[in-house]
């Protein structure tokens, strides 16, 4: 296909999220003209900012790891290598009332929760997944049985199933292997060596630099991006794409395309899906698919909590999995000495807690704060929310891997990326971003057959 004829071709993209912004920016750089329908006032998805302290942060917490090198490759591209810096994580793990630091390899012999030989058998699987890449083996295995295996009842009861049951709620004895196998191997692909402190990487000024970087490439070249625009229906002719209705400030309009890419989350997709999606095989796969909540109480405060950056929650009772003191890795003197801290939680769909205010939250969450902190007191905080994303984690169980939907559906030019198709990896810009990637290829290639 010439370039005259991709010119000729309108994509349409719903969703802002890097996922969107990505095979929007792809598709440009082709030649295609292409319109984003974003329902939120901002871009960027887990990804869009709030300010403190005159500078942007994250509303969840967000670092790369070494091995992100996809979007690495995509800040430099925009022109943003320079504030891209590489920084040691400080890693601990809270057990009642006690935090043991996890900054080397070192560290898990002080782990004294557990015996020696416990202590040894973690850190012998982890280092046998660290250099295991053939995750598929691992399919259909469940990760709670392969640790119980190789790590053992102790280690798995000391470490392993309380991260998990944070995460995942009641599903979390049959979370797949494979999934497991991606967040150990990511983690030590940021370390130069077995001995090696972990480095990880921040955007300085938040990574809204690039995603406001990637909107307006679009826009330079010819895109489209609409804001606060909802798409209700996606009509179809004779089995393929024709267009779609969106909704802005009240107006709603109808927009042709020869493509569209969807990039909400499932069960949004869902709702507008024409019945030939629906009432196929691909829409019982769609049916499949369950998330957990993903929520931050984000407290902004006067001082320290502590000294750890990243710091696991292992205690049952536990209302968060995981404390991200992100000042602990990035100077508040970038945020006009205030402290930022996350404090992060996955919730069943029916939990009462994602709907509560931020008050409610802190309330609850209060004297588990001062288990890290004794001292901590409501006093000390200067600013505070609580964010919540109802499709922040699929559900990864030890059959996923054979429900996983394709991104063509069964829609000619009717395509889904989202987070349930990352597999094996976990969620992140990385892999969200080399999602959008390979959909904008697809639909390229797909493009050019039309016209053939």
């Amino acid at each position: 296909m010439s370039d005259t004829d991709l010119k000729n071709m309108k994509v349409a993209v719903v969703g802002g999220g890097v996922t969107g912004l990505a095979a929007a920016y792809h598709l440009v750089n082709n030649g295609v003209n292409v319109t984003i329908y974003e329902s939120g006032e901002t871009l960027g998805g887990q990804v869009r900012t709030i300010e403190v302290g005159g500078n942007q942060i994250e509303i969840f917490y967000h670092h790369l790891f070494r091995s992100d090198t996809v979007v690495i490759e995509l800040i430099k591209k925009l022109g943003h290598g320079s504030d891209l810096a590489w920084l040691p994580s400080v890693a601990a793990m809270h057990s009642q009332t006690k935090i043991y630091p996890f900054v080397g390899a070192l560290d898990l012999l002080r782990f004294t929760k557990v015996s020696l030989f416990s202590r040894l058998r973690l850190g012998l699987a982890a280092l046998w997944l660290r250099y295991d890449s053939n995750w598929q083996k691992y399919e259909g295995t469940r990760a709670s049985s392969w640790i119980k295996k190789w790590v053992g009842e102790s280690g798995y009861r000391a470490v392993w199933r309380p991260v998990l049951r944070s995460k995942f709620g009641v599903h979390f004895e049959d979370i797949s292997m494979a999934w497991f196998w991606g967040k150990i191997y990511l983690r030590f692909a940021s370390r130069d060596g077995i001995l090696a402190k972990e480095k990880l990487g921040y955007l300085k000024g938040s990574f809204r630099k690039y995603i406001d970087s990637l909107s307006e490439a679009i826009r330079k070249a010819s895109g489209t991006v609409l804001t606060e625009s909802t798409v209700e229906e996606i009509f179809t002719n004779r089995d393929k794409v024709t267009g779609l209705r969106y909704s802005q400030h009240g107006a709603t309009s109808d927009a042709e395309c020869d493509a569209l890419l969807v990039t909400t989350p499932t069960h949004i997709f869902e709702k507008i899906s024409p019945p030939a999606v629906l009432n196929s095989p691909y829409g019982d796969l769609l049916r499949t698919v369950q998330y957990q909540w993903a929520s931050v109480l984000l407290l902004v405060l006067d001082r320290p909590l502590s000294d750890t950056y990243w710091l696991t929650m292992t205690d049952d009772d536990m209302p968060f999995v995981v404390t991200v003191e992100h000042t602990n890795f990035i100077s508040a003197n970038e945020y006009d000495g205030n402290h930022i801290v996350y404090f992060s939680n996955y919730a069943d769909p029916d939990d009462a807690l994602m709907e509560l205010s931020v008050d409610e939250v802190l309330n609850i969450y209060k004297p588990y704060i001062q288990r890290i902190n004794p001292k901590f007191d409501e006093s000390w905080i200067r600013s505070k929310w609580f964010f919540t994303d109802r499709a922040g984690q699929p559900i990864v169980d030890y059959l996923f891997h054979e429900r996983i939907p394709p991104h063509r559906t069964p829609v000619d030019g009717l395509y889904l990326a989202n987070n349930t198709q990352i597999y094996p990896e976990d969620r992140g810009q990385n892999y969200s971003i080399r999602m959008g990637f390979r959909a904008a290829d697809l639909i390229l290639a797909d493009l050019g057959k039309s016209e053939n």
